[in-house]
């Protein structure tokens, strides 16, 4: 349940444009320590003080672009913003230690755009389609 306080209280830390930019996005006025940001520019957040924030709602993620959605967010900023890892990526030592050669990097799901993947048939189809025979009339 978010509170006429908090959301106050909140307007006068973050100022009142990130304020309207955070309601029109996301529809709640959070403010947090900035933990740090990926490499599509998306800013990650968290405040862990219990009196403010809903359980479960402490980390959240300001998407740089317009259109978004949650394909845009790499794994390891999604484990961490779903408490699956404690700490973030740039404070966790093990991403640091750990960067396989293998690991291609992270592109949003393309689904329903140009840049969508669309495989080719190259087997003849079993039916062909009707093509009306015109004549001339007499």
């Amino acid at each position: 349940m978010v509170s006429l306080a908090r959301t106050i209280r909140n307007l006068r830390r973050v100022g009142f444009r990130e304020w309207w930019r955070q309601m029109q996005y996301i529809g709640d006025a959070k403010s947090g320590r900035f933990v740090g940001s990926d490499q599509f520019n998306n800013r990650y957040y968290e405040n862990m003080n219990a009196e403010e924030e809903i359980p479960g709602r402490q980390r959240w993620v300001d998407f740089s672009q317009h259109e978004y959605n949650a394909s845009q967010v790499p794994p390891e900023w999604h484990s961490w913003l779903q408490h699956i890892r404690k700490d973030a990526p740039p404070q966790d030592p093990i991403f640091a230690k750990v960067s396989p050669p293998w690991k291609a990097p992270h592109i949003e799901n393309l689904t329903g755009t140009r840049g969508a993947y669309k495989p080719y048939n190259t087997v003849k189809p079993k039916i062909s389609a009707w093509e009306p025979q015109v004549k001339a009339r007499a």
